[in-house]
């Protein structure tokens, strides 16, 4: 595991940053935590678009069953009420389990998939859960242009 997190260092390190890609949540549905899964045409020379809509799914299942209201969620609800919500200090609830089931989810898909095609997905927790970034990087020994600084928005249809 090491090793891997040294390679995603190293993109950062060896690669400059071209341009950051914003996937926009879809609110068709109202305002449950989905993102679009259309491949932004910025990503379609980089990364097939089965594999990207496979991610974006599984990302959009994963906040499905982290906000699904269960047995659990309410029992978790009744204890945090009766303890004054104390009980948060010495337990974990589903909702986090699945945030870090998320996180571990991104980590390998920037190991295995995106950082070999020189792009790093963001946790969207770290971006208020409004977007998934997708940063894009060109190797720096190459000698194409690049358009630092640009900022380009997903696709949304609404």
């Amino acid at each position: 595991m090491a090793t891997e997190l040294q390679n995603l260092q190293d993109l950062r390190h060896t690669a400059s940053l071209a341009t950051k890609v914003f996937i926009q949540r879809d609110y068709s549905e109202g305002t449950i935590c989905k993102f679009h899964t259309k491949l932004p045409a910025e990503l379609s020379s980089r990364i097939e678009r089965t594999l990207f809509e496979d991610t974006v799914k599984t990302l959009n299942n994963y906040y499905a069953e982290a906000e699904k209201i269960s047995g659990q969620s309410y029992l978790e609800g009744c204890l945090a009420c009766v303890s004054a919500y104390i009980i948060f200090l010495c337990m974990e609830t589903r909702y986090e389990k699945v945030l870090k089931k998320i996180s571990m989810y991104i980590q390998e898909q920037n190991e295995n998939i995106y950082a070999p095609r020189g792009l790093l997905i963001t946790d969207p927790i770290e971006r208020g859960m409004r977007v998934i970034e997708i940063s894009v990087f060109e190797d720096r020994s190459s000698t194409g242009s690049s358009s630092s600084g640009s900022s380009v928005s997903g696709s949304s249809a609404r």
